[in-house]
């Protein structure tokens, strides 16, 4: 039922002769096996499984994990960690319809399922998507490692970053000196590797990063917790009046952003040698994220309680009243901040992608023209670069996008393709699922732009004052 009229062993098969799965103008984004054969892969034998969970499980973890500690502030210790838990099992059933459909309708790219679903102008939307979703995300990537590393100045107050603190105020270590050099000597030479598995050893160094950070912030928690330093934390959400419920909602992009990994899926699933793997590495990694969210969010609020500020990393440039405070504020941003760049091509792979696909339809493969590849990829990181140059704060624009072009990534065009059911095999629960993502994303999203927009708003008087 779940993979309609394709028999797993075929599948097994199909991808060890490196068979191309159908690619037409439904689904022209993703090279298959025999694209990359064309291409010069021949040795390419497939992904393993734990490649595909690391790369996975990067795409997962990026900025969000920074903003989830804030979101126990909104909604409490008790109903925030059961909101993390519940949006990983939403987001598991909502790759689950991806993958179902696209068993069925043979399509290699989510941009190929919406294809098949809606037409040209649904390949189109979804493309669109991801293309203002990963561009936003990237450059708030890069805007946090310049601020980590450069320095950065919030309402007339300075934060002086690591390199900064370490040898003071040169022009090498100046934020557009610092994101230049990092953009030449990490973010081009990942970005030009043009299979996603190669990022495998990346991928599982940059989660390592993630799990150094999380260390720290529980070692250091625990220490303040048997010095008895530590407060004890609100478990439930206070709510007092309308304006306190609808706010509880502001929370859902946050969360949807966290865990937004869809337009990788694709990817992962076509280098993968046995593709009957896909749900064991979304389950896998899903329930990784899911462990390293639950405990960042848990300890870093535990740390700094209703202090916790909307980037937790920002709670990191003070005296944190322990032994060796500001060498391991140093440690969890550098740490935090190289975990950032290595995040940075895993997300960049699927923009490429979708942005060939989005102008190029019906030229050949990416992989094999690299003269596109290189166009493509100079164009789009020269955008993001300049982004983090010259925007001050995308803070605003990231919660936007997340209620936005993630929330349509994520739920309501997986339910759409369930609810529209071309091949007839979406069961009640199914479209019952459906309906209920549609509108909790609906919803909640449309509760969030009004507040940030009000909040917006109510705060630029101030700032002409």
């Amino acid at each position: 039922m779940t993979t309609g009229t394709l028999k797993p062993s075929k599948e097994k098969k199909s991808r060890k002769s490196k068979r191309a799965v159908v690619v037409n103008e439904k689904s022209p984004l993703l090279p298959t096996k025999k694209h990359e054969a064309d291409g010069g892969f021949d040795e390419f034998d497939g992904a393993s499984f734990s490649g595909a969970v690391f790369n996975l499980s990067t795409t997962i973890v990026g900025a969000g994990i920074m903003a989830l500690p804030a979101t126990m502030k909104i909604l409490g210790l008790v109903v925030g960690i059961a909101m993390i838990i519940f949006m990983a099992f939403l987001t598991e059933a909502s790759i689950e319809l991806l993958l179902r459909y696209s068993r069925t309708s043979k399509s290699a790219s989510y941009a190929g399922l919406m294809g098949d679903a809606f037409g040209k102008y649904g390949r189109m939307l979804i493309q669109l998507c991801v293309i203002v979703n990963n561009i936003g995300v990237l450059v708030v990537y890069m805007i946090i490692i310049g601020d980590v590393l450069s320095g950065t100045t919030s309402s007339g107050i300075h934060h002086a970053g690591v390199l900064e603190a370490w040898f003071g105020q040169h022009w090498w270590n100046g934020r557009f000196v610092i994101l230049l050099f990092t953009t030449l000597a990490v973010f081009a030479p990942l970005a030009s590797l043009k299979r996603i598995d190669s990022l495998g050893y990346t991928s599982a160094l940059s989660v390592a990063l993630a799990i150094v950070f999380l260390v720290i912030t529980v070692g250091i928690t625990i220490f303040k917790l048997i010095s008895g330093t530590v407060l004890m934390p609100r478990l439930f959400p206070n709510v007092t009046d309308l304006t306190s419920f609808f706010n509880l909602f502001t929370v859902v992009p946050v969360l949807v952003t966290a865990y937004i990994c869809h337009y990788n899926v694709h990817s992962i699933d076509n280098e993968l040698e046995d593709n009957t793997q896909i749900k064991p590495v979304v389950r896998t990694a899903l329930s990784l994220c899911s462990s390293v969210y639950i405990l960042t969010s848990l300890f870093g609020f535990l740390l700094f309680g209703d202090a916790t500020l909307d980037d937790v990393l920002s709670n990191f440039d003070t005296d944190l009243g322990i032994p060796y405070s500001s060498l391991l504020n140093d440690v969890v941003r550098v740490s935090y901040a190289a975990h950032l760049m290595l995040v940075f091509p895993i997300v960049f792979y699927p923009l490429r992608i979708n942005l060939d696909g989005l102008l190029f339809p019906s030229a050949r493969p990416l992989n094999s023209d690299n003269l596109r590849f290189a166009s493509l990829s100079i164009g789009l990181i020269a955008v993001v670069f300049l982004g983090a140059n010259f925007i001050p704060s995308i803070w605003d624009a990231f919660q936007f996008t997340g209620a936005t072009a993630a929330v349509c990534i994520g739920f309501i065009f997986p339910a759409a393709v369930a609810l529209r059911d071309r091949y007839g095999i979406a069961t009640k629960r199914d479209k019952i699922l459906c309906i209920f993502m549609i509108v909790l994303a609906i919803f909640s999203s449309a509760v969030a732009i009004y507040s940030d927009t009000y909040a917006l708003f109510k705060k630029n008087p101030t700032q002409r004052e």
